[in-house]
Parts: C-alpha cells; sequence; structure tokens
C-alpha cells in the first residue's frame, strides 16, 4: 500500500492506533521475556520454546511495521455533509439482493470487515455501489457469479 492513500473513519484511524500502541507498549515486551525465558531452557538450536518465541517476534514486529505504514498513508474519510442521497466511502447503503436486504457501510480496504458489514470502496460490490442512489440497480462480481440488487436506501 506503499504511495497509494489509505482511506479510514475516525473510528477505524483510532483503533489502528490503539493497536500499534497496544504491540509497541506490551506485546512486544511480553515476546522478548517469552524469548528470554525460552534461553533458559537450554540449546537454543533445538528448543521449541525459544523458536516459537522468535517467530512470534517476528509477527508481532512485522504487524508494527504495517500499522505504521498504513497511518502514514492515512487519509481520514471526511464526515461533512456529502450531496445527499449518493453512495461514497463513509456512507451507509441498504441493498436489496436475491440474499435479502443487507446494510453495508462503504469504508477504505484497511478497516474493510465483510462479515461486520463494512465493505471496501476496492471491493467489486464498494465499486459498483459507488456514485449510485436509492432506487438504482446495481450489479457486480461475487464467488457465486454476477449478482445484482437494487439500493433501498443511502445514510
Amino acid at each position: 500500500m506503499e504511495g497509494k492513500p489509505v482511506l479510514l473513519t475516525l473510528d477505524g484511524l483510532r483503533q489502528l492506533e490503539a493497536e500499534l500502541k497496544h504491540l509497541v507498549t506490551v506485546r512486544r515486551e511480553q515476546v522478548a521475556d517469552r524469548i528470554r525465558q525460552a534461553r533458559d531452557f537450554g540449546e537454543i538450536a533445538e528448543n521449541a520454546e525459544y523458536i516459537e518465541a522468535k517467530n512470534e517476534q517476528g509477527l508481532v514486529e512485522g504487524r508494527i511495521q504495517t500499522l505504521e505504514g498504513l497511518l502514514q498513508s492515512a487519509v481520514l474519510i471526511e464526515e461533512a455533509p456529502r450531496e445527499a442521497g449518493v453512495v461514497t466511502v463513509g456512507t451507509q447503503v441498504e441493498v436489496l439482493s436475491a440474499e435479502g436486504s443487507e446494510i453495508y457501510s462503504i469504508v477504505g480496504a484497511a478497516e474493510a470487515d465483510p462479515l461486520g458489514g463494512r465493505i471496501s470502496n476496492e471491493s467489486p460490490l464498494g465499486r459498483a455501489l459507488l456514485g449510485r442512489r436509492a432506487g438504482d440497480e446495481v450489479t457486480w462480481s461475487s464467488p457465486g457469479g454476477i449478482s445484482s440488487g437494487k439500493i433501498l436506501r443511502v445514510r
């Protein structure tokens, strides 16, 4: 995601900042303690505890780097008034499809949680919804093929 802006809501920005703070101030020290303790178990080359702790350290440090990169490129989604009724990043959309009525929040890719109703503006459904209004019919690619639906409401 280098060079590309990372769209975040204020809530998403706060969550990423909190996760980074926790990793740097708590998890990093916990993993370092595990490594110190594992060294006491004997030969490092054959020490499963040590190897596991070092792998965990790599995961924690990798996540810290990822979060720092995301936050450096973060662009806050403006929550100022937009053109009323038009789907943009930051809006909620109710869509009626063959699966029923669903409400989605359109967010940047870093905050996407499809099972939680937060879809990325870069996803097939997100792209299909952007710029549309209530009453518009939309189609998008889904794992089961081409899907379609109707926008019922934009908030």
